[in-house]
């Protein structure tokens, strides 16, 4: 029984990390990535239809900071704590199906948390530094 709680919050905790990334990437990446490249009615159209976007990115550190600590929470579970998959060849074959699927979930959240955390915070740094 503790083995499934176990891998029930890894997938849990996987999938919350997915949804945490996702929001940061809604809320501070893509206005931006819009308005880069000339498509900032769609932006302006976007926030007047969806005013948490306002009010969300207002808020970007912190969201960033909160999705990252998720993140690092969900790496840590996933890699440092103990589970061992049963003797049962049925079971244990789901048992690593799970855990690789686990492990999916959060390269995606952390990729998807990398693109945002990127547009956010480093490409204007980084345009300004080039001159463009």
């Amino acid at each position: 029984m503790k083995r499934e709680s176990m891998e029930g919050s890894q997938k849990a905790l996987g999938w919350l990390a997915l949804f945490a990334s996702t929001g940061t990437l809604l809320c501070c990446a893509l206005p931006i990535l819009l308005v880069s490249i000339g498509m900032g009615a769609v932006v302006a159209s976007l926030t007047s239809q969806l005013p948490v976007l306002v009010a969300l990115a207002s808020y970007e550190s912190w969201m960033f900071g909160g999705s990252a600590l998720i993140l690092g929470i969900a790496a840590w579970v996933l890699w440092k704590s103990p589970v061992s998959c049963p003797a049962d060849p049925i079971l244990a074959d789901r048992c690593k199906r799970a855990q690789t699927l686990n492990r999916r979930i959060f390269f995606l959240a952390l990729a998807v948390w990398s693109v945002g955390f990127t547009a956010a915070f480093l490409l204007l740094p980084l345009r300004n530094l080039l001159g463009v």
